[in-house]
């Protein structure tokens, strides 16, 4: 029932929806990273954002969605892709008991990066001017998309599960005015959802609460998981770039080079002997 992305469609109503229940997801990028409760919260509704942001990318490659700002917090990233693999990191200035959007990102902007495997890279930019940010997805969507959606996110602390769903319009070419009041309706019904609904249903059931009246099409679920990028060959190559006097000044005064993960704290350590590649001069 858990960590599972659902899309649908409307098919009378030219709409689409999707809806994700994560729990070890969330868990997974939480864990061992001692986050207070409102970085903690913010950070799981990022999560369950970009889900349904990349569930409507036709495309493959990643996508990034940060949140930055002059508060307490410095930045949250949440990376994902077609395959619905999430990572996702806060970084915070100092820490803080507050809770909110504004509160911890103060005067901000919420930058999507999109990055097909083939193609040009897209970026799109759009300030932190809503309460939530739910809200301030809706707002990119309406400036740089011109697509109506809306968007609703819920966290429980306690259990460290995060949930999201999305209303989406999908205009055809037919009358205007006919297709926001669909998309409205839509947005009216979804607006009764509840958090203790979404965190202990299935997905079908709250779908048939909330959606009984319309005809839904429902897609083959897809599995979302956490899947860290890092790799010893990714720091090697970070590596690389350093002279070879200063590796071995480093090796010298620490005996290994060290590098960890800021994502999923794994350490990587290397020796001269992993290094004795990069120690030799390059001679002309």
């Amino acid at each position: 029932m858990t960590d599972i992305l659902h899309r649908y469609l409307f098919d009378n109503l030219h709409v689409r929806g999707e809806l994700v229940q994560l729990t070890k997801t969330s868990q997974d990028i939480i864990n061992d990273h001692e986050y207070p409760l409102g970085v903690r919260q913010l950070l799981g509704e990022l999560l369950a954002a970009t889900c349904l942001l990349t569930a409507t990318l036709k495309l493959e490659g990643e996508i990034a969605v940060q949140l930055q700002g002059d508060g307490p917090i410095g930045y949250l990233v949440v990376n994902g892709n077609q395959n619905q693999e999430m990572r996702g990191i806060a970084k915070l200035k100092e820490s803080t008991a507050e809770t909110g959007l504004s509160n911890l990102l103060g005067k901000g902007t919420m930058v999507i990066t999109i990055r097909p495997d083939k193609g040009e890279a897209y970026q799109g930019v759009v300030a932190l001017e809503k309460p939530t940010i739910a809200g301030c997805l809706a707002h990119y969507f309406d400036v740089s998309e011109q697509i109506p959606t809306k968007i609703w996110l819920f966290h429980n602390d306690k259990t460290q599960q995060v949930a999201g769903s999305l209303i989406q319009l999908l205009p055809d070419g037919g009358e205007k005015q006919k297709q926001l009041d669909d998309f409205e309706h839509l947005c009216q019904l979804t607006n009764t959802l509840k958090a203790e609904e979404v965190f202990s249903l299935d997905a079908q059931t709250l779908l048939y609460r909330l959606y009984h009246q319309e005809e839904v099409r429902l897609f083959e679920p897809q599995n979302v998981e956490y899947q860290c990028s890092c790799s010893e060959e990714k720091c090697l190559n970070a590596i690389s770039h350093i002279q070879p006097d200063e590796i071995r000044n480093i090796l010298a005064e620490e005996g290994n080079i060290s590098m960890t993960c800021d994502y999923c704290l794994t350490t990587y350590e290397f020796n001269q002997t992993k290094l004795q590649h990069l120690l030799v001069d390059i001679k002309h």
